[in-house]
């Protein structure tokens, strides 16, 4: 990547994006403004970058146009010192500006709709399922976000068969998107009167919320469905008919939701359901040909990848995509994610720039 050329171009673009903005004829223009002034935004911090970068290099030109054109030997010397500190903040600013023109995720801005699913190991699975539910919404209290249920399924032995949940704040699918996948564990079941140590797992998918205007969903593809509520051991049991199963024909996929006492409530739920599972087939295209050209992609989106080990013996938390284990699994499992999360977004940029560099 030419790294110059790249940033005039979009130093060029963020002129005319001032030019934009002068114009008062924009401001009668609410979602063109929007757009405008989001990208203004963005390009500020790079181009800020850039010109100070530019003025680091000027500086070490002068300094070594001095160094030729002096013959003092104490000046000399002084400004050989500045150019190596001037260079390392150089280097420095040049890495970062090199992050900064990763093209951004147009998803990592939307809130997250996450589903798990008990998976092998019985009972023990369903169990899994819900300290995985646990630990997450342990995590977006950490970060002040609001948890919305969308969709559960009990087990009888404690835990979830399956359960669908909203995760609405800032840049949440930016973060959550790395926990799809299947997730291992490994310990010894309440129920194993031989203490030995038994393998289950859930799976994980993270989808990201999708707009009406991101899906175009029209009305005659769907049937819609009311049926009474139930849920075991007599919970969340109603009266009415108010939970809603929506089937998309030309898909096959069907959503439902039982949650609210409304079906109204429930019919928008499933629907919100229904257009980011529709949303997420048309980039699992995409995400399969850009992973086909990523030799260690972080984020594939793939749920049949085994992505975390969480050993309860040990202790040992592991993440195979990144070579990560720590032994701090209590902590992991009370929601202290974010160290873990944010290793796995730098190794995902390290790619990513990779990627622009060849």
């Amino acid at each position: 990547m030419d790294i110059e050329k790249k940033l005039k171009e979009l130093t060029s673009r963020y002129k005319e994006l001032d030019v934009v903005l002068t114009d008062p004829a924009i401001y009668g223009q609410p979602e063109k403004l929007a757009e405008v002034t989001r990208e203004h935004s963005r390009l500020k911090t790079l181009v800020d970058d850039y010109r100070q970068w530019q003025q680091l290099k000027k500086q070490i030109s002068d300094n070594l146009e001095l160094i030729e054109q002096n013959e003092d030997p104490e000046i000399s010397e002084l400004a050989r010192s500045e150019i190596s500190d001037l260079k390392k903040k150089s280097s420095e600013l040049e890495e970062k500006i090199r992050f900064e023109l990763i093209p951004a995720d147009p998803d990592d801005s939307k809130n997250a709709i996450i589903e798990i699913r008990a998976g092998t190991g019985g009972d023990e699975a369903s169990i899994f399922a819900g300290d995985l539910f646990e630990m997450y919404r342990r995590y977006a209290d950490e970060k002040r976000w609001s948890l919305e249920l969308l969709s559960m399924n009990d087990s009888e032995k404690g835990g979830f068969k399956e359960i669908v949940f909203k995760l609405e704040g800032a840049d949440v699918f930016a973060e959550m998107k790395y926990e799809s996948g299947v997730h291992r564990v490994q310990r010894v079941p309440e129920t194993e009167s031989q203490g030995r140590v038994h393998t289950s797992a859930a799976t994980v998918a993270v989808l990201p919320e999708a707009e009406e205007v991101d899906v175009q969903i029209h009305p005659a593809d769907l049937e819609f469905e009311a049926y009474r509520a139930s849920g075991a051991g007599g919970q969340h049991v109603n009266t009415t008919d108010s939970a809603v199963r929506i089937r998309h024909i030309p898909s096959g996929l069907v959503v439902t939701c039982q949650q609210e006492r409304s079906q109204h409530k429930n019919r928008d739920k499933a629907m919100a359901l229904l257009r980011s599972r529709l949303y997420e087939h048309e980039l699992e295209q995409k995400n399969r040909e850009r992973a086909a050209s990523r030799k260690n992609q972080v984020s594939t989106g793939d749920r049949s990848a085994k992505i975390r080990t969480y050993n309860f013996p040990q202790g040992r938390f592991t993440d195979h995509r990144i070579g990560l284990t720590r032994y701090d699994l209590d902590a992991v499992m009370k929601g202290n994610l974010s160290e873990v999360i944010q290793s796995l977004r730098v190794q995902d940029q390290l790619e990513r720039l990779g990627e622009l560099s060849e």
